[in-house]
């Protein structure tokens, strides 16, 4: 059986989605698919990061992580998207990258791609869902094929509530992400990697 190659592209500010990143990652390799945690470019100017922020600290933790490129996507079977919203909306981090698509979407490279999306915001309802929907709604023109997480096991019931993706709401003390989340966001990447594997054999 071929092995699911999985490219998670994230963009994280204060840690919450490359926290949700690594879980997404470690379930997928549990489960055979060979995954490159990739995050994006980052367009604001760090060098006047408060030191020892959230910021500051996700910026050390990820440093020595590849900013994704389009080959990333054309490589991968599937893809995750894990962001935070901005207003309803992908942060231009995001949305800077999916503009970098345009050579390989114009070829047809990202045809039957299977994607999935989390997301995250401070407030349960701070436009977690328009955040993932907007991502999907990219992946349509793309011609790529949705795997949304749906109403398909308890955990979305106990956490998440909507059938579109993993959304977390952070704390606004510390920005963690709480535990009980971790067990949706497993079954997420499963779902995600047994779809995939159905369509490649």
């Amino acid at each position: 059986m071929e092995k699911v190659k999985l490219a998670i592209v994230f963009y994280s500010q204060t840690g919450v989605n490359y926290k949700m990143s690594t879980i997404a990652k470690e379930e997928a390799e549990k489960n055979g698919a060979e995954v490159r945690l990739l995050k994006v470019r980052e367009l604001r100017d760090t060098s006047e990061v408060e030191p020892d922020s959230l910021w500051d600290k996700t910026l050390k933790e990820t440093e020595d992580l590849e900013v994704a490129s389009p080959e990333d996507l054309v490589w991968a079977d599937a893809i995750i998207f894990s962001i935070p919203t901005r207003f309803g909306n992908v942060s231009s981090q995001m949305k800077d990258f999916f503009d970098s698509l345009g050579g390989v979407w114009s070829e047809g490279k990202l045809v039957n791609k299977f994607v999935t999306a989390f997301a995250s915001s401070q407030n349960p309802n701070g436009g977690q869902e328009h955040t993932i929907r907007a991502i999907y709604t990219s992946a349509m023109h793309w011609g790529s094929i949705i795997v949304p997480i749906g109403y398909t096991d308890d955990s979305i019931f106990d956490q998440v509530g909507n059938p579109y993706g993993i959304s977390a709401t952070q704390s606004p003390e510390t920005y963690e992400i709480s535990n009980e989340i971790k067990p949706a966001i497993e079954h997420q990447t499963r779902r995600l990697i047994e779809v995939t594997q159905k369509f490649i054999g």
